[in-house]
């Protein structure tokens, strides 16, 4: 198994964040089996394609909520660290009380 657990939605609260407030976050490595997904689907084309990240963050956004991590962007990031036989991420982590 990639991730912890497939999940649909995001189970916590609206934390306000745009993106250009994640970047204040340093990013560290997480491990993609701790993960819990926030979406169900993904786009095969943006998972291939190698500039996807060209207008992004370059690193995964997570939200560390009720003793999970949910992850809340970088989907495809972490689909292809799994395909390169990765166990982590690299990762910004917003902690949520």
């Amino acid at each position: 198994m990639i991730f912890k657990r497939v999940g649909e939605g995001r189970p916590y609260p609206d934390h306000g964040y745009k993106p250009r407030d994640w970047s204040a976050i340093a990013p560290q490595q997480v491990r993609l089996d701790e993960l819990v997904t926030t979406k169900r689907t993904l786009d095969l084309e943006a998972l291939l394609d190698e500039e996807s990240t060209f207008y992004g963050d370059l690193f995964a956004h997570v939200i560390s909520y009720g003793g999970e991590l949910y992850l809340e962007d970088g989907l495809h990031r972490a689909l292809r660290a799994a395909l390169q036989q990765r166990q982590t991420l690299h990762a910004r982590v917003l902690e949520l009380k």
